[in-house]
């Protein structure tokens, strides 16, 4: 039985055991030499080069045991719609982040044209950022929303992954809206946005 069943392997060209398929060599390895190795970008370049493209501001918001925190970020933007995520960067150095990543949920307030001035009090680092600034607890999971900004994105932290000297911020949206469900003003012309470019704010010029 064993005889026949070598012989019609053989027949139909499939390998027996006695004739195992040749190993793949592995390619041989070499170290880099130095002419090789990538160019090292300075960094003053890379933020002089990439200041040109333009993007909005948000302040990304948590609460704690310690009351509430939050940090200025452009480095926002829309990930998935199924399931529903949204991912921001933030600095490996920032000491806003480690509060944020405890309490495990953050939301993102989406900035306005005329709230240049809040941005740049949330970009300050050590600063009590919330002096004189009233928030309401957002409805999922109560990180502070604030009023005046033109929209929100409620969130709960889904993954955290490492992207050189900032991390990877993934969360999933629990809740989101806009002013103008707020005010019952939806289909009117939404505020502007606040733009940041070339290391300045701006506004939308339709």
């Amino acid at each position: 039985m064993a005889a026949t069943a070598v012989r019609y392997l053989r027949a139909a060209g499939a390998p027996t055991a006695a004739e195992a398929p040749p190993r793949h060599r592995r390619p041989a390895l070499r170290a880099v030499r130095d002419g090789e190795r990538a160019p090292v970008v300075d960094g003053a370049e890379i933020r002089r080069v990439l200041g040109h493209f333009a993007s909005g501001v948000t302040i990304v918001t948590a609460r704690d045991e310690d009351g509430p925190t939050g940090f200025a970020c452009q480095s926002f933007a829309s990930l998935s719609l199924d399931p529903p995520l949204v991912v921001f960067m933030v600095a490996r150095t920032s000491t806003t982040w480690p509060r944020i990543a405890r309490a495990g949920r953050f939301c993102v307030n989406v900035l306005g044209a005329e709230q240049g001035g809040l941005c740049r009090a949330f970009a300050v680092s050590g600063a009590d950022k919330f002096a004189g600034v009233s928030w309401e607890p957002a409805p999922a999971t109560g990180s502070p929303r604030l009023p005046e900004a033109p929209a929100w994105v409620d969130c709960a932290i889904n993954a955290v992954h490492t992207g050189g000297d900032h991390l990877i911020v993934v969360g999933r949206i629990a809740a989101l809206g806009t002013a103008e469900d707020d005010a019952g003003t939806v289909g009117e012309t939404p505020a502007e946005p606040l733009l940041f470019h070339r290391g300045r704010f701006g506004r939308f010029s339709p």
